[in-house]
């Protein structure tokens, strides 16, 4: 109510006013309360971002009022008795003409210097009112936003005068207000009782300093929690560029075999005994990376599992290379770097929703006498060590037991085709061979063509340059030392 009364006794006097509000809903409610008093006004907040430049452009006129919320307010520059400009515009879109268009320009142009008069006029007349008067409904928690919306008023050297009012209802004062003003709270005083006090200020601004150091704090420790995720992120993405690079993953493969095979014979077979080894399941891992021929009486035979380690790792390479021949090097290199994509992207996803759902909850391992920060760096390394794994893992599987089917090239049927002659001659070449005189035209022919029948003649071998077959990622040959694809083979 106090609000709504300094704003028509601003109005009555004519001076321009921009009212901060919190939050879209509470610049409704005060618009609504406006209304009842029967004050014209405008409303700017995010549901009124289309006519922003519109509203701003009338903010400065005399008895204008604009409750804006502060994110819109305290971004706008407000010129004393308008922006001729603008209101040229607004006027020609009125007319029902486009700005953009020679007789929208003509118009604005014509209305241009009555429009300067008048925002001249009414502009001085405002400073005379003591310029804009900026109200503020509440004050913020940081002081940064009071200031900015106080910073409205009185710019370019114009006149102008700024004032905030607080409830101690208000949460900035419920939650942070210091003895001194729960004693003034706790007074059994009228609702509407103004309160002007320098300790009231003072508490003010002791209340936001503390707000300001607990958002602080917030951000710190926000930015503790994603240093986790920046490393994994970067991690994880050098990995996909080197990928899409062109990198050669055949050696990522072999090593990944290798180290699948002795992981999984450590697991089943690590045992000092034969006897104690369990090569049926040793038999069902290995069988899911590529289809040994191994039985479980052979694995038995083995002496050691470092024995039977190099059996399985020969019978690997060997089923490998085997389907690298089949289906040629350039496909596999292809292959596997599409397998490989694929299932990084699936299992980034699946780690970043797991790792969301261990954000949630860390906070209640502080009630285990358990630092929070520091089990959130552990288990998240945890997470990511076994996702790195998971990654290594499903692509084996799909890199051995992927089938790659080549389509055979379309032969066009050749049955009830015609053939057409063409309508004209066909026109002679621009390339064509020079014309050579009638009477010299046989000897010139006859000089021209191979002489088939001569058993003499042979035919210029064919040279292929020695670079066709350089691989992709194979040093180029001109000796620059970069690989073929950043070199010549771009």
């Amino acid at each position: 109510e106090a609000v709504i009364e300094d704003l028509v006794e601003r109005y009555d006097r004519g001076q321009p006013v921009l009212v901060g509000t919190a939050s879209v809903e509470k610049s409704e409610v005060l618009s609504r309360m406006l209304e009842k008093r029967g004050i014209p006004h405008t409303v700017l907040n995010a549901k009124q971002h289309t006519r922003e430049a519109a509203i701003v452009a009338q903010a400065g006129r005399l008895h204008g009022i604009t409750v804006a919320t502060n994110m819109a307010g305290r971004g706008v520059d407000i010129l004393l008795g308008g922006n001729p400009e603008g209101l040229a515009l607004q006027e020609v879109q009125a007319q029902g003409l486009e700005p953009d268009s020679d007789e929208g320009r003509a118009a604005m142009h014509e209305l241009m210097p009555g429009l300067e008069a008048q925002c001249q006029t009414e502009g001085d007349k405002i400073r005379e009112l003591g310029g804009l008067y900026v109200l503020g409904s509440e004050r913020h928690e940081s002081r940064r936003i009071d200031n900015q919306l106080r910073g409205r008023a009185g710019r370019q050297g114009d006149p102008g005068e700024s004032r905030f009012y607080l409830s101690l209802e208000d949460d900035l004062m419920r939650l942070f207000a210091t003895g001194a003003m729960n004693w003034v709270m706790g007074r059994a005083l009228p609702d509407d009782t103004p309160i002007e006090a320098k300790m009231v200020t003072k508490a003010i601004e002791r209340a936001q300093n503390t707000v300001e150091a607990r958002n602080s704090e917030i951000r710190k420790d926000v930015l503790k929690y994603d240093e986790v995720m920046d490393k994994q992120r970067k991690a994880i993405y050098g990995r996909r560029m080197q990928i899409i690079e062109g990198d050669d993953l055949r050696d990522d493969t072999m090593e990944i075999l290798e180290e699948a095979l002795a992981t999984v014979v450590d697991e089943f077979a690590g045992a000092e005994f034969a006897e104690e080894w369990d090569t049926e399941g040793l038999l069902r891992e290995v069988s899911g990376y590529y289809p040994t021929q191994f039985t479980a009486e052979e694995m038995n035979r083995a002496v050691t599992p470092e024995e039977l380690i190099e059996s399985l790792e020969a019978e690997a390479i060997s089923y490998y290379e085997r389907r690298e021949e089949s289906i040629t090097p350039e496909v596999m290199r292809e292959l596997e770097r599409e397998i490989m994509l694929q299932i990084i992207d699936q299992r980034w996803r699946e780690h970043l929703s797991e790792m969301d759902y261990l954000r949630e909850g860390i906070g209640l391992r502080a009630m285990g006498q358990r630092d929070p920060l520091n089990e959130w760096q552990r288990e998240g390394y945890d997470m990511f060590i076994r996702m790195m794994g998971g990654i290594k893992d499903d692509y084996l599987r799909y890199v051995m037991h992927a089938e790659v089917v080549v389509e055979a090239p379309v032969q066009p049927s050749l049955e009830g085709a015609q053939y057409i002659a063409a309508e004209e001659p066909v026109q002679r070449p621009a390339y064509a061979a020079p014309v050579v005189p009638e009477a010299d035209a046989p000897a010139a022919i006859a000089a021209e063509e191979p002489a088939w029948d001569d058993p003499n003649y042979t035919m210029a071998p064919v040279i292929r340059s020695e670079h066709d077959k350089v691989g992709r990622n194979d040093p180029c040959w001109c000796g620059s030392g970069k690989k073929f694809k950043h070199c010549h083979g771009r």
